[in-house]
């Protein structure tokens, strides 16, 4: 037990080397090396401590403590030196990141005054043109609005010229032949009316649909 306890220390030590080679470390491969050397080291670790649990129950009663606890400590150890070396790693990355961060706005080319004035100038008129093209509806919807009632104005107006004629006409004993002409008349005024109504109605369902 005592020659695997020594060896994972061994270890601990030679993994804790390896955080300030990743601190300063300026190329890709470097990194890499370190990394895998880290991990390696670690994953003997963690087998050592699986093997020393095991030698511990092993152990005499009146030495079964003291050993329990120094791998415990092993274990905190090798914990504490992953977070640091993750650390590192998050702390090297943002740093690249940053580096790369500037270099990209450095370089960046920005577009001339003229292609912004240019740019500007199209929205604004594309922005005028809806407006107008909001304005243009809003006064068709109008009209057709206004369309609307005067039409049921009419059919008001002719449904009472036409009750007025029917009086009209039983007072002045008027035959059957003009009463037929004069409903006849009527019933075509009607429908002209009718299909004025529905023209508009689908003018302005066209306008929402399309626009």
């Amino acid at each position: 037990m005592e020659v695997l306890y020594h060896q994972s220390q061994r270890l601990l030590i030679e993994s804790q080397n390896l955080l300030p080679r990743l601190e300063t470390a300026t190329t890709g491969e470097e990194v890499k090396l370190i990394e895998e050397s880290f991990t390696r080291s670690i994953g003997e670790i963690t087998n050592n401590c699986e093997k020393l649990n095991i030698m511990v129950n092993k152990e005499l009663p009146a030495r079964r403590r003291e050993a329990r606890l120094r791998v415990e400590q092993l274990k905190q150890d090798r914990t504490l030196l992953i977070n640091s070396f993750q650390a590192l790693q998050k702390r090297r990355e943002m740093r690249l990141k940053e580096h790369s961060d500037r270099e990209l706005l450095l370089n960046h080319r920005f577009t001339s005054n003229r292609d912004t004035t240019l740019y500007i100038d199209q929205s604004l008129a594309h922005h005028t043109s809806m407006q107008n093209a909001n304005h243009g509806l809003d006064d068709l919807l109008g009209a057709g609005s206004a369309i609307l009632d005067n039409l049921r104005s009419q059919r008001t107006s002719l449904k009472g010229a036409h009750k007025r004629l029917l009086d009209l006409a039983n007072t002045l004993g008027l035959s059957n032949t003009v009463m037929r002409f004069i409903e006849k008349r009527t019933s075509q005024d009607r429908y002209i009316l009718y299909g004025g109504m529905f023209l508009v109605s689908l003018l302005i369902i066209a306008i929402f649909y399309y626009l």
